[in-house]
């Protein structure tokens, strides 16, 4: 059975088609602190082909080749000069080894969140501490999850959007039926495409994933225990405030000094 990114690849692009909002934040982030950039889960590439364009040399990693075929696809309409900024690699990140040090380390748009185990995170985190240069910083940025785990519990199906899907031109209504369990924190969705064929049938995909939610102290004390310090937290990608209410947590993270 594929997996959840191999199931709606095909879909991605034009689904989050309208995800823009992080993408400045990124370009003011780079030309500060330089490059080379390191994106995990970096997908089709919606962040790392925006920052090669805008002149900066950026790296990427994913586990799903159906997201890196259509990332590379993309990348080849680029000029010569943005292709060649651009480095994919496919693969388990927490198996990934790089000698290459970033000034800019990137889980964007809640990659965070498909780390389900606290292992699994800590020892993320603790890879990313090796691979980052003493000034560099990294950036979380994810879902907050205080008013999901406020909300009460429904197994209505809800509509989500309607989009065209590139490929085909079809119609595509993406569903979602979730729920949500607080005690360990987990958001099972299933999210549901129906794509209306050029004969006015309906061909139906059905694309489960799960979500573990980390709030604010939690990853605090995991960015700690692997070498990091907070060095700002953000309700949006604009700099917002974060407070109860707001849609993103945008964590900046800065390695903490190792002790002679």
């Amino acid at each position: 059975m594929p997996g959840f990114y191999a199931t709606i690849a095909r879909y991605y692009d034009a689904e989050h088609q309208d995800k823009t909002d992080d993408l400045e934040l990124y370009s003011e982030l780079a030309a500060e602190h330089g490059e080379p950039i390191f994106e995990v889960a970096c997908g089709t590439g919606r962040v790392l082909l925006h920052l090669a364009h805008a002149g900066y040399e950026a790296h990427g990693i994913d586990i799903e080749p159906a997201m890196l075929d259509r990332a590379r696809h993309k990348a080849d309409a680029l000029p010569e000069d943005a292709r060649s900024r651009l480095r994919f690699f496919q693969g388990d990140v927490l198996k990934f080894d790089t000698e290459q040090r970033y000034p800019l380390l990137i889980l964007s748009y809640n990659a965070l969140l498909h780390f389900h185990e606290q292992d699994d995170q800590l020892a993320l985190l603790r890879r990313l501490r090796r691979w980052i240069t003493d000034d560099g910083l990294l950036v979380i940025d994810m879902v907050n999850p205080g008013d999901s785990f406020g909300a009460q519990d429904t197994d209505a199906l809800l509509l989500e959007k309607t989009f065209l899907d590139p490929d085909s031109g079809h119609l595509v209504m993406q569903s979602s039926v979730s729920s949500l369990d607080r005690t360990e924190q987990l958001l099972r969705v299933t999210w549901i495409y129906d794509e209306v064929t050029a004969d006015g049938t309906v061909k139906r995909t059905f694309a489960p994933v799960v979500y573990r939610y980390i709030f604010y102290y939690e990853l605090r004390l995991l960015l700690l225990l692997a070498g990091f310090e907070v060095d700002g937290v953000y309700g949006g990608t604009e700099f917002e405030p974060y407070e109860d209410g707001c849609d993103r947590m945008v964590v900046l993270a800065k390695p903490k000094p190792v002790s002679s």
